[in-house]
């Protein structure tokens, strides 16, 4: 099942927008390392509405226990302004887990160089905007990833 993954967010109703995606696909959400919130914040609850108890969350103290709790088939992909494929130009899989920076700073550079085979960037068209909102970006993303598999991937009630 196709997976979104949080590396230390920043913003509540982010965060909350991301939840409530995730529950409407069925894709489990992970965050990974601290959050710069409560996750517990009024403004997370309320970004997600009633929709919490629908998402399958798992909070990672780091990046490394995040990468150990993964199935062996998992790639991680990166979203990152600084790559040069699209998200459209890639195959996606079921097991696939789609990884977004923090709002303010992106995805460290660590984590990019040790990934630079599966990073993949959403276009922005104009050079007035350096980045698009967390939780438009995870849609477009998730989205693209469930169309391309025919809704294989993602969980139905």
């Amino acid at each position: 099942m196709i997976s979104v993954g949080l590396y230390e967010p920043e913003i509540p109703p982010n965060t909350g927008n991301v939840a409530r995606t995730c529950a409407a696909t069925g894709a489990p959400l992970h965050i990974v390392g601290p959050a710069k919130f409560r996750m517990d914040d009024a403004a997370v609850k309320r970004a997600g509405l009633d929709y919490w108890p629908h998402v399958k969350l798992t909070q990672h103290a780091g990046f490394e226990s995040f990468i150990e709790s993964l199935p062996a088939a998992a790639r991680i992909l990166c979203f990152t302004t600084k790559a040069t494929r699209l998200y459209t130009a890639w195959e996606y899989r079921p097991d696939d887990v789609l990884l977004f920076g923090p709002e303010t700073r992106g995805l460290p550079q660590e984590i990019r160089e040790a990934y630079a085979e599966t990073c993949l960037n959403i276009p922005i068209f104009t050079p007035a905007v350096r980045s698009l909102n967390l939780g438009n970006a995870v849609s477009i993303v998730l989205y693209e990833a469930i169309r391309q598999l025919g809704g294989v991937g993602v969980r139905r009630e």
